[in-house]
């Protein structure tokens, strides 16, 4: 079938799914394979003058990226960075996946090759601007040694050097290979951010034509010759075993070609998708359940909230926080989050091919020196012998900084002689994630003349670095799970943060997009605004009493409350909450605003955001991180909960792990401040602001005090307190 070469993307949505059910179609396949990661070393014929930068005699100059793409837009902000400083022509700049490499492309916050945290532009804001620079003096350089003139006397721009007295121009590709010769010259100073032609412009993102186009390829794209297709299914129960298979009925499912079983898992492997989820279907698996299969969600509540009674590591002390709580007016609370689940739009995949002294793999992974650490432990063959091919995640949100789901396609891939991709259905993602960990964090404060004098903070729940990255786990302080407990923006004189470790028996937990400050922003800007209803004070005036040592801080709020109208008349049952959050070394502040209807349904009206992320590399992207920060952050809120029944995930597709839809979303509205100061994190601000501003909303709208998400309708309702 041809009709593809003839139908055209718009008249098939205008005209063709308008008039009817379209049952079926033909794709053209994709590229056989990505194009592999260029070794770090392939710099035959280019000027390389460190790891990150290829130019070539035509004066093509390819970018390599340290971090991952997967939609945050940080493919066109690093390489905005680095084409700034080098001066290059910003038409001829392509990018390439960097190899896995930690000595060349390690992120400076982490000491390995990891995308997350939002660290990509504040960690390599530094480096890479350093290396830029760098090269570019090594051209300006060879130009000059041309000539025969003073370098001192050219400039550079848009991929040209010049020499004004004269009037000659080079262009990059002239002088590439001559620059390879040169000795990289010591601390070259970067621009003065009023030199910036690039940075602070809103530029068209580099990966966004392949995508809209259908080029991109992501890992589940990957095509191999000979390659067939494996679904998975995991012992349904943590930490369970797999027991009998009769596969008996799956091999006669046609296109089936091999059940293979492991450990705590069994894979059929098909010529398509279609057979080998069939051939699943077909098995008969008795399971080894193992001591979990009577683990429940009421269990690891119970079991959370009696280690949150306990004394927890001081990470924090200033002034004298008993002495601030024995006087004024009290106030104690406890927020509580539920387990998360990822749900990433491109399903859990990785393809690989596993001969007997070496696996090569086609995935998306923020972590791909791990990937590849792993693999080789379980293909049985060095590290050396590991190739990992990255292409663009359709998603990561934390999910994809774990290996587990290369691993589990290695151990298959190694039963056969030929490439296999193994897809985990959505059911399997959901109920095998690694979940966002359930958190309770108790406040105990202390009113003083309308301001807090006293505040005390303790956070109850799993160390994620603790098995993640041991060494940043020190003296019993998870520095993620206290990350904005310890520096909240306020001016408490009395401030005391305590840390409990509470891992959830049986359950998996790692990061989840917004991580540490996930919960505690939305504790501390509850509390604040129950505070400022107990002080008798407005919410906003209330905040700013408070703010006089934060500058920034102060800024955000004082436009938010501007631009979203504050203060102004609503409507009954209409309220606007506000939040105020430094995370991520980024300022934001934000209104939303909900009306609650008598049955305790909620609809968004608008959201309004002003952040302060000190230089934006690229404003649109900051504005677009944003907004999906919002939605993402909102629909956990309104919608998510990973719930635990005999040791199994309850929840299995999107029909009961709801997401957030289109006639859902309000009008979002966000000011990106103008600032001087370096780059902040922005891809998991926006998280953590939506909960906590929908939360003081729904407190205005209706009086009913919410201290637990995913939020209670059902006490919006009743109008009873939770």
């Amino acid at each position: 079938m041809n009709a593809h070469n003839s139908v055209s993307r718009r008249s098939l949505l205008t005209g063709g799914l308008a008039t009817g059910l379209l049952l079926a179609f033909h794709l053209p396949l994709r590229a056989a394979v990505n194009e592999p990661s260029q070794p770090a070393d392939a710099t035959d014929g280019k000027f390389a003058p460190n790891a990150f930068i290829r130019i070539d005699e035509t004066g093509r100059t390819v970018l390599m990226m340290p971090q991952v793409e997967m939609g945050q837009g940080t493919y066109t902000s690093i390489s905005m960075i680095l084409a700034e400083e080098l001066d290059a022509d910003w038409a001829k700049v392509e990018v390439l996946h960097a190899p896995p490499d930690d000595k060349l492309y390690a992120n400076p916050a982490f000491g390995l090759q990891a995308t997350g945290g939002s660290t990509s532009i504040r960690a390599w804001w530094k480096p890479l601007r350093a290396a830029g620079a760098s090269a570019r003096a090594m051209l300006v350089q060879a130009a000059a040694a041309q000539w025969g003139v003073d370098p001192a006397g050219c400039t550079a721009s848009k991929g040209e050097v010049i020499h004004a007295a004269s009037g000659r121009k080079l262009g990059y590709g002239a002088v590439a290979l001559a620059a390879q010769g040169q000795t990289p010259p010591k601390d070259v100073p970067v621009k003065d951010p009023k030199d910036f032609v690039l940075i602070g412009q809103s530029l068209k993102r580099l990966d966004t034509p392949d995508k809209v186009n259908g080029k991109a390829v992501y890992g589940i794209d990957a095509i191999l010759p000979d390659m067939k297709i494996a679904v998975i299914a995991n012992c349904p129960v943590f930490g369970g075993k797999v027991g009998k298979v009769d596969d008996s009925a799956a091999v006669k499912v046609a296109g089936v070609r091999k059940v293979v079983v492991l450990d705590d898992a069994v894979a059929v492997i098909g010529d398509h998708m279609w057979a080998a989820k069939k051939g699943l279907e077909a098995l008969k698996i008795e399971w080894n359940e193992g001591a979990n299969a009577a683990i429940s969600t009421r269990d690891i509540w119970q079991n959370l909230r009696d280690a949150s009674a306990k004394d927890g590591v001081v990470a924090k002390s200033t002034g004298d926080i008993a002495k601030a709580l024995a006087s004024g007016d009290k106030f104690e609370a406890a927020y509580e989050l539920p387990f998360l689940a990822h749900a990433s739009m491109e399903p859990i995949n990785a393809t690989v091919r596993v001969t007997k002294d070496s696996c090569e793999i086609w995935t998306g992974t923020q972590i791909m020196t791990r990937v590849q650490s792993e693999a080789a432990k379980a293909a049985g063959v060095p590290v050396d012998k590991v190739i990992v091919n990255q292409h663009l995640l359709g998603g990561g949100f934390g999910r994809k900084l774990e290996p587990d789901m290369v691993v589990a396609a290695v151990k298959v891939a190694r039963q056969v002689d030929y490439p296999v991709k193994v897809i985990w259905t959505r059911e399997e993602d959901i109920q095998h994630d690694v979940y966002r960990p359930v958190y309770r964090d108790q406040i105990a404060a202390s009113l003083v003349d309308g301001k807090v004098s006293g505040w005390k903070y303790k956070v109850a729940g799993s160390a994620v670095l603790a098995r993640w990255l041991p060494p940043a786990f020190q003296k019993g302080i998870d520095i993620d799970a206290i990350d904005a407990a310890v520096d909240a923006p306020y001016d408490f004189d009395n401030f005391h943060v305590e840390y409990v470790r509470a891992e959830p028996p049986a359950v998996p937990t790692g990061f989840w997009r917004g991580v540490g400050p996930n919960n505690n922003v939305f504790a501390v800007e509850c509390a604040m605004d129950e505070l400022a209803r107990k002080a008798g004070k407005d919410p906003v005036e209330f905040r700013r009493s408070m703010l006089t040592k934060n500058p920034r801080a102060l800024a955000v709020l004082n436009l938010v409350a501007e631009k979203s109208g504050w203060g102004q008349p609503l409507p009954p049952r209409v309220g606007r909450g506000v939040c105020v959050q430094p995370s991520f070394a980024s300022f934001l502040a934000t209104v939303v605003e909900a009306e609650i209807d008598d049955i305790g349904e909620i609809t968004l009206r608008r959201i309004t955001s002003v952040v302060d992320t000190g230089i934006a590399v690229n404003p649109d992207t900051v504005k677009a991180q944003i907004e999906g920060g919002l939605i993402f952050g909102l629909t956990a809120a309104l919608y998510g909960e990973i719930t635990i029944e005999k040791g199994r995930v309850q929840q299995s597709n999107f029909h009961d792990y709801r997401m957030m839809r289109i006639n859902e979303t309000p009008k979002i509205e966000v000011i990106v401040v103008k600032s001087g100061e370096a780059p902040g994190g922005i891809g998991e601000a926006g998280v953590n602001a939506g909960p906590p501003a929908l939360r003081n909303a729904i407190l205005a709208a209706t009086g009913v005090t919410l201290r637990r998400l995913p939020i209670d309708r059902k006490l919006l309702a009743a109008g009873k307190k939770a």
